[in-house]
């Protein structure tokens, strides 16, 4: 079908939480998390995407590779274009999928299932959700929702995204997981584009994608992966992956 590779886009200028790819869990840096995560998927060769070349190095000294890129990215899928193409010059992967560096707690299956969407040739890039269990998160700002059409029980064709609580009515709603597979043209074509009026309005980036007319479809998993944004969060990462080595 594809020829995938995964790559997770890294810095260390976050705010909240200073120098977080680097953050301790277990005795390894969060980013070693996550690229095993990606590399438990499966589904084609792994790369770190960063600008800094400690995290470079919490990478290569556990096997690891990683891609060294500019550093005035303004988002992780500019950063991910740049290392794919030093990474694939000729255009071998035709998927890309991009794994977001906070996330050391997502399940493998959940990145594999990502691609499966590209099987469709109508389909540019494809994304994951999960439906929203917990009341409070049904108003939530911070709860990225995904407004689509069914196409099967574990699969929509997704019609908008919002920090709003949508769609109106009964029936569930959906969290959106911010990881995407994009077709390699899909990608090129991203980065290319300027930023969407709904885009900067919502401040969700896959709204550009949207409005310029690509396809984004969605497929259901079963959980939300823990994103690390905070001291709190860490200790949380901490628990459950303390718990999962646990016999």
């Amino acid at each position: 079908m594809s020829n995938p590779v995964i790559l997770i886009p890294a810095r260390l200028s976050a705010t909240r939480l200073p120098n977080k790819p680097l953050a301790d869990i277990g005795g390894e840096p969060m980013i070693v998390h996550v690229w095993r995560r990606a590399m438990e998927a499966g589904i084609g060769p792994v790369a770190v995407a960063t600008d800094s070349d400690e995290i470079a190095r919490a990478v290569t000294r556990v096997g690891g590779l990683a891609v060294m890129t500019r550093s005035d990215h303004v988002s992780g899928s500019d950063r991910i274009f740049e290392a794919v193409e030093k990474l694939d010059p000729t255009g071998r992967h035709d998927v890309v999928v991009n794994v977001q560096g906070d996330l050391p707690t997502i399940d493998p299956l959940a990145i594999a299932s990502s691609i499966v969407p590209l099987s469709d040739a109508a389909v540019d890039l494809a994304t994951l959700v999960a439906a929203i269990r917990r009341d409070d998160e049904r108003a939530n700002p911070n709860v990225v929702k995904m407004v689509g059409s069914p196409l099967s029980p574990t699969r929509f064709r997704a019609l908008y995204f919002t920090r709003a609580t949508a769609p109106y009515g009964e029936g569930p709603l959906y969290h959106h997981i911010g990881l995407y597979a994009y077709r390699r043209k899909a990608l090129q074509r991203f980065v290319g584009l300027p930023p969407s009026p709904l885009e900067m309005r919502e401040k969700l980036e896959q709204l550009r994608a949207l409005e310029a007319g690509m396809r984004i479809d969605a497929v259901i998993v079963d959980d939300v992966p823990l994103g690390v944004d905070t001291p709190h969060d860490l200790e949380r990462a901490r628990e459950m992956l303390a718990a999962r080595r646990m016999p």
